[in-house]
Protein backbone atom coordinates (compact mmCIF):
# COMPACT_ATOMS: atom_id res chain seq x y z
CA UNK A 1 0.00 0.00 0.00
CA UNK A 2 1.57 3.46 -0.99
CA UNK A 3 0.76 6.19 1.48
CA UNK A 4 -1.32 9.23 0.34
CA UNK A 5 0.51 12.47 -0.59
CA UNK A 6 1.16 14.39 2.18
CA UNK A 7 -0.88 17.39 0.51
CA UNK A 8 -4.00 14.93 0.33
CA UNK A 9 -3.87 14.07 4.18
CA UNK A 10 -6.44 17.02 5.62
CA UNK A 11 -6.07 18.21 9.76
CA UNK A 12 -9.04 17.64 11.89
CA UNK A 13 -10.75 20.74 13.11
CA UNK A 14 -9.01 22.23 16.34
CA UNK A 15 -12.55 21.74 18.32
CA UNK A 16 -13.08 18.32 16.66
CA UNK A 17 -9.24 16.80 18.12
CA UNK A 18 -10.25 18.38 21.53
CA UNK A 19 -13.60 16.64 21.42
CA UNK A 20 -12.02 13.88 20.76
CA UNK A 21 -9.91 13.92 23.54
CA UNK A 22 -12.79 14.59 26.09
CA UNK A 23 -14.05 11.11 24.77
CA UNK A 24 -10.75 9.41 24.95
CA UNK A 25 -10.57 11.10 28.61
CA UNK A 26 -13.88 9.36 29.42
CA UNK A 27 -13.01 5.99 27.77
CA UNK A 28 -9.49 6.25 29.73
CA UNK A 29 -11.51 6.66 32.76
CA UNK A 30 -12.28 3.06 32.80
CA UNK A 31 -9.25 2.07 31.44
CA UNK A 32 -7.01 3.58 34.50
CA UNK A 33 -10.01 2.26 37.35
CA UNK A 34 -9.30 -1.43 36.29
CA UNK A 35 -5.82 -0.53 36.35
CA UNK A 36 -5.57 1.16 39.00
CA UNK A 37 -7.88 -1.85 41.16
CA UNK A 38 -5.45 -4.71 39.38
CA UNK A 39 -2.23 -2.43 41.18
CA UNK A 40 -4.09 -2.24 44.23
CA UNK A 41 -5.13 -5.92 44.40
CA UNK A 42 -1.24 -7.20 43.50
CA UNK A 43 0.48 -5.16 45.47
CA UNK A 44 -2.19 -5.45 48.71
CA UNK A 45 -2.55 -1.87 48.81
CA UNK A 46 -4.81 -0.48 51.70
CA UNK A 47 -4.47 2.70 51.55
CA UNK A 48 -4.53 5.36 48.66
CA UNK A 49 -1.09 6.81 49.45
CA UNK A 50 0.63 3.25 50.31
CA UNK A 51 2.17 2.94 47.34
CA UNK A 52 1.15 5.89 45.49
CA UNK A 53 4.14 6.64 43.37
CA UNK A 54 4.33 2.57 42.34
CA UNK A 55 1.12 3.25 41.28
CA UNK A 56 1.72 6.31 39.17
CA UNK A 57 4.61 4.46 37.23
CA UNK A 58 2.38 1.92 36.73
CA UNK A 59 -0.84 3.94 35.18
CA UNK A 60 1.52 5.92 33.06
CA UNK A 61 3.13 2.40 31.57
CA UNK A 62 -0.46 0.99 30.89
CA UNK A 63 -1.30 4.24 29.35
CA UNK A 64 1.58 4.15 27.19
CA UNK A 65 0.61 0.53 26.66
CA UNK A 66 -2.72 1.34 25.59
CA UNK A 67 -1.94 4.15 23.63
CA UNK A 68 0.99 2.77 21.39
CA UNK A 69 -0.49 -0.42 21.04
CA UNK A 70 -3.76 1.55 19.24
CA UNK A 71 -1.12 3.91 17.05
CA UNK A 72 1.08 1.32 15.80
CA UNK A 73 -2.00 -1.38 15.44
CA UNK A 74 -4.01 0.59 13.23
CA UNK A 75 -3.15 4.09 13.94
CA UNK A 76 -6.67 4.95 16.13
CA UNK A 77 -7.27 4.65 19.85
CA UNK A 78 -11.12 3.71 19.97
CA UNK A 79 -11.85 7.59 20.40
CA UNK A 80 -10.31 8.36 17.50
CA UNK A 81 -12.13 5.70 15.53
CA UNK A 82 -15.44 7.63 16.62
CA UNK A 83 -14.58 10.95 15.62
CA UNK A 84 -12.54 10.01 12.50
CA UNK A 85 -9.33 10.99 13.19
CA UNK A 86 -5.88 8.66 12.46
CA UNK A 87 -2.51 9.09 13.47
CA UNK A 88 0.29 8.64 10.60
CA UNK A 89 3.68 9.88 10.34
CA UNK A 90 4.15 12.81 8.40
CA UNK A 91 4.11 11.09 5.09
CA UNK A 92 1.03 9.65 5.72
CA UNK A 93 2.04 6.11 6.55
CA UNK A 94 1.03 4.07 9.44
CA UNK A 95 3.45 5.07 12.45
CA UNK A 96 6.51 2.66 13.92
CA UNK A 97 6.45 1.48 17.49
CA UNK A 98 9.43 4.09 17.78
CA UNK A 99 7.39 6.97 16.75
CA UNK A 100 4.49 6.17 18.80
CA UNK A 101 6.74 5.63 21.74
CA UNK A 102 8.17 9.33 21.01
CA UNK A 103 5.02 10.37 20.62
CA UNK A 104 3.39 9.57 23.99
CA UNK A 105 6.02 10.49 25.34
CA UNK A 106 6.06 14.06 24.23
CA UNK A 107 2.24 14.34 24.57
CA UNK A 108 2.94 14.85 28.51
CA UNK A 109 3.87 18.76 27.14
CA UNK A 110 -0.07 19.24 27.20
CA UNK A 111 0.10 18.80 31.17
CA UNK A 112 4.01 19.38 32.13
CA UNK A 113 4.10 22.74 32.58
CA UNK A 114 0.88 22.96 34.65
CA UNK A 115 2.48 20.17 36.86
CA UNK A 116 5.78 22.01 37.34
CA UNK A 117 3.70 25.09 37.97
CA UNK A 118 1.94 23.75 40.54
CA UNK A 119 4.79 21.82 42.46
CA UNK A 120 7.14 25.10 41.94
CA UNK A 121 3.74 27.02 43.74
CA UNK A 122 3.47 24.24 46.47
CA UNK A 123 -0.07 24.09 45.62
CA UNK A 124 -2.35 21.21 47.18
CA UNK A 125 -5.88 22.11 46.34
CA UNK A 126 -7.13 19.90 44.23
CA UNK A 127 -9.60 22.22 42.10
CA UNK A 128 -6.66 24.38 41.98
CA UNK A 129 -4.42 22.12 40.49
CA UNK A 130 -6.82 20.43 38.11
CA UNK A 131 -7.51 24.37 36.42
CA UNK A 132 -4.27 25.15 36.24
CA UNK A 133 -4.52 21.41 34.06
CA UNK A 134 -6.98 22.59 32.29
CA UNK A 135 -5.51 26.30 31.27
CA UNK A 136 -2.79 24.88 30.52
CA UNK A 137 -3.92 22.28 28.14
CA UNK A 138 -6.01 24.64 26.47
CA UNK A 139 -3.41 27.15 26.03
CA UNK A 140 -0.93 24.62 24.75
CA UNK A 141 -3.70 23.56 22.10
CA UNK A 142 -4.28 26.72 21.20
CA UNK A 143 -0.28 26.75 20.23
CA UNK A 144 -1.07 24.41 17.45
CA UNK A 145 -2.44 27.57 15.97
CA UNK A 146 1.32 28.49 15.30
CA UNK A 147 1.63 25.49 13.21
CA UNK A 148 1.42 25.95 9.68
CA UNK A 149 -0.69 22.79 9.09
CA UNK A 150 -2.38 23.36 12.47
CA UNK A 151 -0.75 20.37 14.46
CA UNK A 152 0.47 19.72 17.57
CA UNK A 153 3.68 20.64 18.83
CA UNK A 154 4.50 16.91 19.97
CA UNK A 155 3.72 15.95 15.98
CA UNK A 156 5.42 18.06 14.97
CA UNK A 157 8.45 17.18 17.24
CA UNK A 158 7.89 13.39 16.58
CA UNK A 159 7.31 13.50 12.68
CA UNK A 160 3.48 12.42 12.99
CA UNK A 161 0.35 14.23 12.45
CA UNK A 162 -3.58 13.67 12.85
CA UNK A 163 -5.23 13.25 9.89
CA UNK A 164 -8.94 12.85 8.85
CA UNK A 165 -9.76 9.26 8.36
CA UNK A 166 -13.36 8.67 6.97
CA UNK A 167 -14.49 4.76 6.93
CA UNK A 168 -15.11 3.11 3.59
CA UNK A 169 -18.38 2.74 2.43
CA UNK A 170 -20.12 -0.48 2.46
CA UNK A 171 -20.70 -2.53 -0.31
CA UNK A 172 -24.46 -2.90 -1.06
CA UNK A 173 -24.92 -6.52 -1.16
Amino acid sequence: MTAPAPDALQTPSLPRRLACMLYEGVLLFGVLMLAGLLYSTLTQQRHALQGQHGMQAFLFVVLGLYFIGFWVYGGQTVAMKAWHIRLVDAQGRPVTPKRALCRYLASWLWFLPALIAAWLARLQSSATIFGLLVVGALAYALLALLQPRRQYWHDHLCGTQLVISRPQPRKKR
